[in-house]
């Protein structure tokens, strides 16, 4: 298999899963246990992706500014600062921090 084979058959079952999300019904989108699960997976999904890029370099664990960038954006959050002032704070967390 090269790798433009394997591109395309990814790029085809990545069209062919999202096509068949019309297929469902709407009655069942529209039950609100769903709409809890759709909500509770997005949040999953955005934290192990943050923890992946915070901790991973690689196949290494390390520990360096941008534990100290997420702690800081962390706090901003938790005092609960607009979005654009956490993502300025934790840059400058990143800066400032361990690296």
């Amino acid at each position: 298999m090269t790798l433009w084979f394997a591109i395309l058959v990814g790029a085809a079952v990545t069209y062919l899963t999202k096509l068949s999300g019309y297929a469902v019904p709407a009655r069942w989108l529209s039950n609100p246990r769903m709409t809890r699960v759709a909500g509770a997976i997005t949040v999953a999904l955005l934290s192990a992706l943050i923890v992946m890029n915070t901790f991973a370099s690689g196949t290494a664990l390390v520990l360096d500014a941008r534990l100290a960038a997420l702690a800081v954006a962390a706090l901003a959050l938790w005092l609960g600062l607009p979005f654009l002032l956490v993502g300025v704070l934790g840059a400058g967390g990143a800066v400032r921090g361990w690296g």
